[in-house]
């Protein structure tokens, strides 16, 4: 007995391992090889793999292909249409599956819709990608990015809340009384 949903429109091919509780809804198709964590969630026209590894809690929005060479940790938000790329300089004509750059989205991280993340690239923990962005270049943790391309604007909190700093580089997110400093530009969950 499978322990996932899927619409009666999605495909699974064989080979795949699909998590407790995860939805995969209309016109998605998962691909052999890849590896889905528990209590995800796919949009409809979602397209993973092959070979992808997505981690628990994983959250999809519709018209999303995840490639080959992208890897998400827990918790990863890609928002409606994000777009991912796997080869630095395509050519219809000519195969490169063996020039593929590997891509880590790590824990937390969010993607807004429609930004595009080049392939070869990090994304730090918590960051946060404003809808529209280009990112070619790795993004530290709970940075803000926004712009093509991508350039840093801010830090955001791990509820995603733009922090505010004061004299002492301290920012406190009103959202769970979290504390965060900033040193020697990175920024240090405290505690609350």
């Amino acid at each position: 007995m499978k322990e996932f949903f899927a619409h009666e429109t999605a495909i699974i091919d064989d080979d795949v391992s699909i998590g407790k509780n995860t939805k995969i809804w209309h016109f998605s198709h998962i691909l052999s090889g890849s590896v889905i964590g528990n209590n995800c969630s796919f949009g409809q026209n979602c397209v993973v793999g092959p070979k992808v590894k997505l981690g628990n809690g994983v959250k999809v929005q519709n018209n999303v292909s995840i490639y080959e060479g992208i890897e998400c940790e827990d918790d990863v938000f890609l928002g409606p249409s994000c777009v991912f790329t796997n080869v630095t300089n395509p050519r219809a004509f000519i195969v490169r599956r063996d020039e593929f750059k590997p891509t880590l989205l790590k824990k937390g991280s969010s993607i807004g819709a429609n930004a595009t993340i080049v392939c070869g690239v990090t994304i730090g923990e918590y960051a946060l990608i404003g809808s529209g962005a280009v990112v070619n270049r790795d993004v530290k943790p709970y940075a803000l990015m926004v712009g093509v391309p991508a350039r840093q604007i801010g830090w955001v909190s791990v509820a995603g809340n733009t922090l505010k700093f004061d004299k002492q580089n301290t920012a406190i997110d009103n959202f769970d009384g979290t504390r965060y400093r900033l040193e020697n530009e990175q920024l240090i969950k405290t505690e609350n």
